[in-house]
């Protein structure tokens, strides 16, 4: 059941319904790989506002159409469009009201599972990690990689980040790593996996569940009664090796401790880096940091400043145009290599916008 009523329920790029006591989301572009747009982000926070207010929805379930992503991204595309004819309203209402989605999701009153099956990355991270549970399956396939388009981890990433183990949020999102189930469980990223042949079984017991002991406590004895292992996390055996080079006070610091390891870990994320941009890392890495002592609501006010300054940066539409629009993965950064990034230029995508511009979560 679509909330949209001049779409059929093909159409419309994303579903609602009820199944018993579950509210349905599902992601609707497979084509896309279910790629978020504005209408997406509008359409998902009026659903949960209407089923917040629904006793008769006990909890939502959102997941991705088809079989090759639960949702890729943001629609950078439609972003780049904009920015190409000027469109700075369109450009701050899009992450204006994703951001909001975001923090919305981390308080919502009602469990709200997310089935991370497929690829998780970006603007899809940002609809599943703020969720209560978060389920990974054998084809999930994490990242945040913004900073090979010239962008930052956002979508509450500064949140998310520096939260992980040791050092591993600042190797995903300077590297924009990916990953799969072990290591996303390893992170803390995700709280349960299921293989993908329980799934249907899961959403068919949290539908006719009762929730008269409460809620949160019926969804882990669902949840723990469909849990498969996986096998264990590649990134455990690389803990030692990403807390000691990603524990520098700078990106700089960062680059010479990987030079200084005699591994394949650290000739491989030199590499990763090195075809990043510089200027993207430098704020991503101060992001990161600030972050482990902000809230939620603060770390997306913080992005939301960020994101208004890089859209205006030549670096994210070179990024976009390099991997996404002509993808011929050869960008032509602002800067040549990290050594030439002004501090004072990092520390301008932080300053406060003004008043009537403010996220104010």
């Amino acid at each position: 059941m679509s909330n949209s009523s001049n779409m059929s329920d093909t159409e419309a790029p994303v579903l609602f319904s009820q199944q018993g006591a579950v509210g349905q989301i599902v992601l609707n572009r497979p084509r896309a790989l279910n790629a978020l747009d504005l209408t997406m982000v509008d359409m998902m926070m009026g659903q949960l506002k209407s089923w917040e207010a629904d006793s008769s929805i006990k909890v939502v379930v959102i997941e991705g159409a088809g079989e090759k992503a639960f949702c890729a991204g943001g629609d950078i595309r439609g972003l780049y469009e904009a920015r190409k004819i000027d469109d700075e309203e369109m450009l701050d209402t899009f992450y204006r009201r994703e951001y909001h989605l975001n923090h919305y999701i981390a308080r919502y009153p009602k469990p709200y599972i997310a089935l991370m099956d497929g690829i998780t990355m970006g603007g899809g991270v940002g609809v599943s990690i703020h969720g209560q549970f978060r389920v990974v399956t054998e084809r999930t396939l994490f990242a945040m990689p913004e900073t090979g388009i010239g962008f930052f981890p956002d979508v509450g990433g500064g949140y998310f980040l520096p939260r992980c183990p040791g050092n591993i949020g600042m190797y995903l999102g300077l590297t924009g790593a990916r990953i799969k189930a072990a290591d996303c469980l390893y992170a803390g990223l995700a709280t349960h996996g299921v293989a993908i042949s329980n799934l249907d079984r899961l959403k068919a017991d949290l539908a006719v569940a009762s929730y008269d002991k409460g809620a949160s406590a019926v969804v882990v004895e669902i949840l723990d009664r469909h849990s498969t292992h996986f096998d264990a996390a590649p990134m455990a055996s690389l803990r030692t090796q990403i807390d000691r080079t990603f524990a520098g006070n700078s990106v700089v610091a960062i680059f010479e401790a990987l030079e200084r390891e005699e591994s394949d870990f650290g000739a491989e994320t030199l590499a990763m880096l090195s075809g990043k941009s510089p200027t993207a890392l430098c704020a991503s890495f101060e992001q990161i940091r600030q972050g482990k002592d902000m809230s939620l609501a603060e770390v997306l006010n913080m992005e939301f400043r960020m994101s208004q300054r890089m859209v205006c940066k030549p670096d994210l539409f070179e990024g976009v145009r390099a991997v996404i629009v002509d993808k011929d993965h050869a960008p032509k950064w602002q800067h040549g290599d990290i050594g030439q990034v002004d501090p004072r230029e990092v520390a301008e995508y932080f300053e406060p916008l003004p008043e009537d511009k403010e996220l104010n979560l």
